[in-house]
């Protein structure tokens, strides 16, 4: 019996540890079948569920997704983040027959919606590469057209109000953006002009240009600064002819008073001594007469050389007069 009780003790330990393996192995395979059920969606990132090669959902929402496992259901990984490329240099021909070599840049991306999201599958195969040379080819194609609506002067201008790059910009946008979302599922999130240079010809062209618009402004400018410097110069003789005028009036003015002071000092001279004024005045007019190359023969007992032989009249020493 001791033998048969031992015997039950190690069929039971067996049975035991074979049901342990059996629950580790299910254990390790139920976290096989789960790991594979489950993929991480990463920021920035989509992810297209394939059942048997062909698609059947579009996860765009960063986090932990359930799917079948493997080669049930399998996952392509869209990149979603913006990218840019660059056309290089264009020869394009402007509205006013010139040619200006241009060069731009793109910023774009994958939309985020499912169904563009397929449509870029389904398109450039997943090849972000191949998505850049198919934009790269519209935008060359859309710098042609918009480039023939603007003259050189809206490209290439000393005045920036004249400049109109954004409006180009904006232009060939307009032209590419819809197409290449609905052909591609790519959004386009700007077009710039990287670079714009002119060809020999063009730039003898708009040098010439530049010239004669500054020729025509300086001639502008001189215009100006002759017809400021003719109302300059009327005003000054203007002011030139009041300061004179009113010079004239206050010097007739001066000249009136003092004629008039003058006559008055000769009047109170004449009331104080009038034999003393008749001499002066008779002075006055010999010197008004004679010079120094008069020669003259006159009585000296007749006025006004009275004065000077019998002097004044009433002074003392003075000869009598008859």
């Amino acid at each position: 019996m001791q033998f048969d009780h031992d015997s039950l003790h190690t069929e039971d330990r067996e049975r035991f540890a074979f049901g342990l393996r059996i629950a580790i192995a299910g254990l390790i395979l139920f976290a096989a079948i789960s790991a594979a059920c489950v993929v991480m969606v990463p920021a920035g990132e989509a992810l297209v569920v394939t059942r048997f090669g062909n698609p059947v959902r579009v996860i765009t929402d960063p986090g932990l997704r359930v799917k079948l496992p493997i080669p049930i259901e399998m996952t392509i990984p869209i990149d979603l983040r913006m990218r840019t490329t660059s056309t290089g240099l264009q020869d394009v021909g402007t509205k006013d027959g010139l040619r200006v070599l241009l060069q731009t840049y793109v910023g774009w991306r994958v939309s985020n919606n499912p169904d563009r999201i397929r449509q870029f599958l389904r398109s450039v195969r997943n090849e972000p590469d191949e998505a850049a040379v198919q934009l790269r080819s519209y935008v060359s194609a859309a710098l042609h057209i918009a480039a023939s609506n603007f003259d050189l002067a809206d490209l290439v201008n000393i005045d920036p109000a004249k400049v109109r790059v954004a409006a180009f910009e904006q232009q060939v946008q307009d032209q590419v953006a819809a197409r290449m979302l609905q052909v591609y599922g790519i959004e386009i999130s700007q077009i710039g002009v990287e670079r714009l240079t002119l060809p020999a010809e063009t730039l003898t062209a708009t040098v010439a240009r530049m010239r004669a618009e500054r020729e025509t402004v300086a001639a502008a400018r001189t215009a100006e600064g002759l017809r400021q410097a003719a109302i300059i110069r009327a005003d000054a003789d203007r002011d030139g002819r009041e300061v004179v005028a009113k010079a004239r009036e206050q010097a007739a003015e001066t000249e009136a008073n003092a004629e008039q002071q003058s006559a008055k000092i000769r009047a109170d001279a004449y009331k104080g001594d009038p034999s003393l004024y008749n001499m002066l005045r008779s002075l006055d007019t010999v010197n008004k007469m004679v010079g120094r190359s008069t020669s003259m023969v006159l009585r000296t007992d007749a006025a006004p050389f009275r004065a000077l032989v019998n002097g004044v009249p009433g002074a003392q020493g003075a000869p009598a007069g008859k």
